[in-house]
């Protein structure tokens, strides 16, 4: 029998602890030395953040000076604001800082400066304003939006020593989060009133809107850069505060681990960055001096990754696989699509944040979008062409998607944005019931399907403005699935006739590899090459689902409804939808079903 260092190349290790996942994760920090409700914050980085002013209900005063700094340990006292404020906008480091609007009474345009030791009043701001983010430096800072109405939407920047009004935000808002370490011409804010999802970024001249939170929210805190930042908690309006933490790297938001304490802000930011952040003051219903660190397992720890085996503690022997805990999940009812049919196409990152567009009703080819925000579907913008059993590839939440081809035999593709469609290029060879594969509007694949009575083995690979043909699949075959991440690996499965081929895209060639158990046709795909989902299917209509780990194809938990020609889903193979289709008495469904797993790390069991 051959030995583990035979097959592999390698010994199984032995650690006395189990590796940890890379990602990041909240813990309580040393507390404040004054309890109070809507002061200011800001810092470059964790280790150098403070905090300024706010409101102490109750007190006497109720308005507070006070200006605290943290060293990465502990937080001390610092010298007062030269006028008690709240809601006030803060730009700088504990060593260059500045104040600029907030209330004391009446909302302000007074801007204070620090030098490390002092504070002294400066240039007042054009806009009186309170609550208003902040990003950059003393040198170079911006401060936007804020109440009252007037301020909601005004930008101004600053160059050391004068304010100039620049370009309004799109959608005006305050208590909105904020990337501090934002610059004159590089910041983002997210969210803010009333519960906007809504996300803007300044690239110095404009604000342009870009992909949504998930969660819509107001008074969280924010900090980090325009292409790397961290969101956290939060008012929800009814029912209340909320401990939710999203991560933004600069294309999408994608929920993270929660805060320990649901609360909201101070006011309007925490300190730090994406990787290493700080938030203080927190309000939980009361005023506390509570504060929670954000961080990242440090370069020293041993970090969990995909296929390791190890002996924990020298006696468990256990593995990690990407998807490891897909065997235990089972599939959950979600919202119905508004518009019953079959053979639409899904795009998204996971099944909080998904589009289905096109289908057929059963009487017409359907122009129809539809938006999941992970509980029901609204409709949007419809697309210019009505289709249906075409494909997509896209994965930033709601927008930077591609839909192309479909029935009748067509060869138009139309890109998303968010909020509408526009036509692009066409393909080379028009066709429909294909696989789509991509994750975003600039790279995608479209595989094999039908032209006339044909089935192709043409392959059109998409670089954002034109299609170009590539290797042809080993087998053409319509009313196929797919999934992968890009144009330049994806895998293929099943098709008509009912087959249960499966092949592998590296970027370069196509390679046959283990088949599907159940060999089916009219399905949907999720996920990527190392971790795949091939979801119902037909002729006969099933609620198989198959879990790709990579090498081989494993039989999951059954969809409550079996279905043929759902929609394409997108997503991942640890969150994705089964959305509509056709029943078993072949009538459009408008149920939707939800997948959820979690990555484990598992112990192995050996005989």
């Amino acid at each position: 029998m051959a030995t583990y260092k035979e097959i592999k190349g390698v010994t199984v290790q032995t650690l006395d602890s189990d590796p940890v996942v890379n990602v990041g994760s909240w813990a309580s920090g040393p507390a404040i030395n004054t309890a109070r409700f809507q002061a200011g914050g800001a810092g470059a980085t964790r280790g150098a953040s403070y905090i300024i002013g706010g409101a102490i209900p109750g007190s006497t005063p109720n308005i507070s000076a006070l200006h605290e700094q943290f060293d990465g340990t502990s937080w001390s006292e610092a010298s007062d604001l030269g006028t008690a404020k709240y809601g006030v906008s803060t730009i700088g480091t504990p060593a260059s800082a500045l104040t600029a609007g907030g209330y004391d009474g009446a909302y302000e345009d007074d801007v204070e400066l620090w030098n490390g030791s002092s504070w002294t009043a400066g240039t007042a701001i054009n806009s009186t304003r309170g609550y208003s983010a902040g990003s950059g430096t003393t040198a170079a800072g911006l401060i936007t939006g804020g109440t009252p109405v007037p301020a909601k939407a005004k930008t101004e920047t600053y160059n050391g020593s004068s304010w100039t009004e620049v370009n309004d935000l799109n959608t005006g808002r305050r208590q909105m989060g904020q990337a501090q370490s934002g610059t004159t011409t590089a910041t983002i804010v997210s969210g803010g009133t009333d519960l906007l999802t809504n996300v803007e970024q300044w690239d110095g001249t404009s604000w342009t809107e870009t992909t949504e939170i998930n969660t819509g929210r107001d008074a969280q805190w924010g900090f980090g850069t325009s292409t790397s930042q961290v969101i956290a908690g939060g008012n929800l309006g009814p029912p209340g505060r909320t401990a939710k933490t999203e991560a933004w790297n600069g294309s999408t938001w994608t929920e993270v681990n929660d805060l320990g304490t649901a609360s909201v802000a101070n006011c309007c930011a925490g300190g730090g960055t994406s990787s290493s952040g700080i938030v203080a003051g927190q309000y939980t219903g009361s005023l506390t001096t509570n504060s929670e660190h954000w961080d990242f397992p440090p370069v020293t720890a041993a970090i969990l990754t995909e296929g390791d085996l190890f002996l924990s503690g020298g006696t468990t022997l256990k593995g990690f696989g990407k998807a490891g805990g897909i065997p235990s999940v089972a599939w959950a009812s979600g919202g119905n699509v508004n518009t019953a049919r079959n053979s639409a196409s899904g795009m998204g990152l996971n099944n909080n944040a998904m589009i289905a567009a096109g289908g057929y009703d059963g009487t017409a080819a359907q122009a129809i979008t539809e938006q999941y925000d992970g509980s029901s579907w609204t409709e949007v913008g419809d697309m210019n062409t009505a289709k249906s059993q075409g494909a997509a590839a896209g994965q930033s939440p709601y927008q930077d998607s591609i839909m192309f081809a479909g029935s009748p035999t067509l060869a138009v593709a139309e890109t998303w944005n968010g909020t509408s469609w526009t036509e692009v290029n066409d393909l080379n060879t028009g066709r429909r019931e294909l696989a789509g594969v991509g994750i975003s509007s600039s790279n995608a694949m479209a595989i094999s399907g039908q032209a006339s009575t044909d089935n192709l083995t043409n392959v059109e690979s998409w670089n954002g403005s034109s299609w170009t043909e590539i290797a042809e699949v080993n087998a053409g075959r319509s009313e196929d699935g797919g999934a992968g991440g890009s144009n330049t690996n994806a895998i293929f499965f099943g098709g008509n006739p009912a087959t249960n081929a499966t092949e592998i895209w590296n970027g370069t060639s196509w390679t046959e590899v283990n088949n599907l158990n159940t060999g089916r046709d009219q399905m949907a795909g999720a996920g990527f090459t190392p971790s795949a989902l091939a979801i119902a299917g037909g002729p006969s209509h099933t609620a198989k689902t198959e879990f790709w780990n990579g090498t081989s194809w494993t039989e999951m938990n059954d969809l409550s409804q079996a279905r043929r020609y759902p929609t394409n889903s997108g997503g991942t193979a640890v969150s994705c939808l089964a959305v509509a289709g056709l029943n078993p008495s072949n009538s459009e469904i408008a149920t939707t079903e939800e997948w959820t797993a979690d990555n484990a790390l598992s112990t192995v069991t050996v005989s």
